[in-house]
């Protein structure tokens, strides 16, 4: 099975064990868990620890002077209040002066990376130079089992793992997300995956008219060993619902109603 790299199976001291004989769905934290908007910052990410998550979702990118940091967008201007100005055209000392939501910085990855030893992350790459990056932290740490590479570009993320000493955990870019809900009815889903190096794939309930988590894309993905993470779903019943489907993560700013829902489900352990 392509998705029993070890990232898929959450570590044994935090709250969401998956075990192997009936694997629960990963519940995974979009940017930590701040319903305050400090999304992407050290306190949203211990909030989503301390309701027992052990998978959080983020994003990097690259400041002037080559560090890694964990944000999404490119320019800091959405969320810090007054500063403007791009993530790379920014050093980390000059990142340290912007506050989320007022009152909290901008960690690096590395900080993040290292703040909980066991935590798995899922890195969505939002730079060139990023890639590249992310594989020396990857190595640095010995962080190969716990760092899922992700990225919309499939040349970002491959350009990751290839830098790689041994594998990490992967989901497919849009160009092989696209082809893979094209070919997944034909029996392709294996073989795409195995060219395209990636265990699962992270896509939203439709795009545009189109829906993309239909019952019979989860189960071509299945068929293949590929595990099928929906983003971003934030109110019970859409989890509900998607849960029903076997879909095997969802990606939520809500990580309370998640965690609800799974518990209720008897999906938690």
């Amino acid at each position: 099975m392509l998705a029993t790299y070890p990232y898929f199976r959450a570590p044994r001291d935090t709250g969401n064990i998956r075990p192997a004989s009936s694997p629960a769905p990963i519940a995974l934290a979009h940017r930590g868990f701040s319903p305050e908007g400090c999304e992407n910052t050290l306190p949203a990410f211990r909030a989503a620890a301390e309701l027992g998550i052990s998978y959080l979702e983020t994003d990097v990118r690259t400041s002037r002077d080559g560090i890694l940091m964990a944000f999404h967008d490119e320019t800091v201007d959405r969320l810090s209040g007054g500063v403007v100005g791009k993530i790379s055209q920014l050093t980390r000392k000059e990142l340290r002066e912007v506050l989320i939501g007022g009152a909290e910085q901008i960690p690096t990855f590395e900080e993040l990376l290292t703040e909980w030893p066991q935590m798995r992350l899922n890195v969505d790459v939002k730079d060139a130079a990023g890639a590249a990056l992310l594989a020396a932290l990857i190595e640095k740490h010995s962080a190969h089992d716990r760092v899922l590479v992700a990225s919309f570009s499939d040349v970002r993320r491959l350009g990751t793992l290839r830098r790689l000493t041994r594998p990490a955990a992967s989901s497919a870019g849009s160009a092989l997300t696209a082809a893979l809900r094209l070919l997944a009815p034909l029996g392709a889903a294996g073989l795409l995956a195995r060219l395209g190096r990636f265990q699962c794939v992270q896509v939203p309930l439709r795009f545009g008219p189109v829906p993309v988590v239909t019952p019979g894309f989860v189960r071509s993905c299945h068929r293949a060993g590929i595990q099928v993470h929906v983003w971003t779903v934030n109110d019970a019943p859409t989890m509900n619902r998607l849960l029903d489907l076997g879909v095997d993560g969802i990606v939520s700013d809500r990580s309370d109603i998640l965690v609800d829902v799974l518990k209720d489900r008897g999906q938690w352990t």
